[in-house]
């Protein structure tokens, strides 16, 4: 396992204990610091080290199940496949918080058709995918000259872009590729990322419209606009007032819905959740949408 950190003081303990913990077994790790750079600029300097015809992507607060190397292999077989991924499922260690925060991420009232993310669903073929849990051969790395952005977020949706596009090859969801992803807290951490991620996908929308120019992720702002609007419409005009009291009191009452849990702290914490991811979202996006430049390309 090679980790390349940003400081020569760091050191692999803990991670190579919960590696080993997943795995069953001790993994020998290998450390590169790097210095302050970006993620897709150490994946880059990580493929001057990988011995291997398979270079498999994992996060630092992520840990796999013990057959996630061999079930990836196995899609691999078909020379068509230059990538696979799998779901990062939420640990069930995590605190309340961070479990409130996956299961925001697992909620289709959140994520839509990408919910497959969070929870292992029905393999198939993608073309965009977290590089929290991505493996891809290293021959088609070397030939597209790595990840070749400063983009973090996103330095993944380009990647992919690169395989599927260039190269056209596939990406292989498969269920089995499963990995544990750590969560950040609800709600300032939760809502800090997520805010990231809109900004990221507004600002692709123009960048790479390929796999960002896509109706589900401008929901969020388009349902803010209808809640700031439909708001003020609603003053001045009274006949709209019963529908826009409707349209909210049908969006709170399926947000409870999806939130429902037996524990009423971690519903609570989930409802509450997914109505303000959506407005953070819907923010960021917009912010990113109207951006010229983002703070990394400068």
């Amino acid at each position: 396992m090679i980790v390349l950190p940003d400081s020569e003081t760091w050191h692999g303990t803990d991670l190579a204990k919960s590696i080993t913990c997943a795995t069953k077994r001790p993994v020998p790790v290998s450390i590169f610091p790097t210095g302050p750079v970006c993620p897709a600029d150490k994946r880059d300097l990580a493929l001057k080290y990988a011995k291997g015809e398979i270079i498999a992507f994992i996060d630092d607060d992520a840990y796999p199940q013990p057959d996630w190397l061999k079930n990836a292999v196995i899609n691999f077989k078909d020379e068509s496949v230059a990538a696979v991924g799998g779901p990062a499922v939420t640990p069930a260690e995590d605190n309340l918080r961070q479990q409130a925060s996956g299961r925001v991420y697992a909620s289709f009232l959140v994520s839509g058709t990408f919910v497959y993310r969070y929870v292992p669903k029905t393999k198939r073929e993608v073309d965009d995918f977290p590089s929290c849990n991505f493996l891809v051969r290293k021959s088609a790395m070397q030939e597209l000259g790595g990840f070749k952005t400063s983009f973090w977020p996103g330095e993944d949706t380009k990647f992919c872009l690169d395989i599927t596009g260039k190269l056209k090859k596939k990406i292989i969801y498969d269920p089995k590729v499963l990995v544990f992803h750590h969560r950040r807290q609800l709600y300032l951490a939760h809502l800090a990322q997520v805010a990231n991620y809109a900004l990221h996908r507004g600002y692709f929308v123009k960048k790479y419209p390929q796999t960002s120019l896509r109706f589900a992720y401008f929901m969020p702002s388009l349902f803010l606009l209808a809640l700031f609007c439909g708001g003020i419409m609603s003053l001045f005009f009274p006949a709209l007032r019963l529908l826009y009291l409707s349209a909210t009191g049908l969006y709170l009452f399926s947000a409870l819905i999806f939130s429902f849990n037996r524990d009423l702290r971690l519903m609570f914490l989930v409802f509450s959740g997914t109505i303000l991811t959506h407005l953070a979202y819907g923010v960021y996006f917009i912010k990113g949408l109207l951006s010229l430049k983002l703070k990394e390309e400068s």
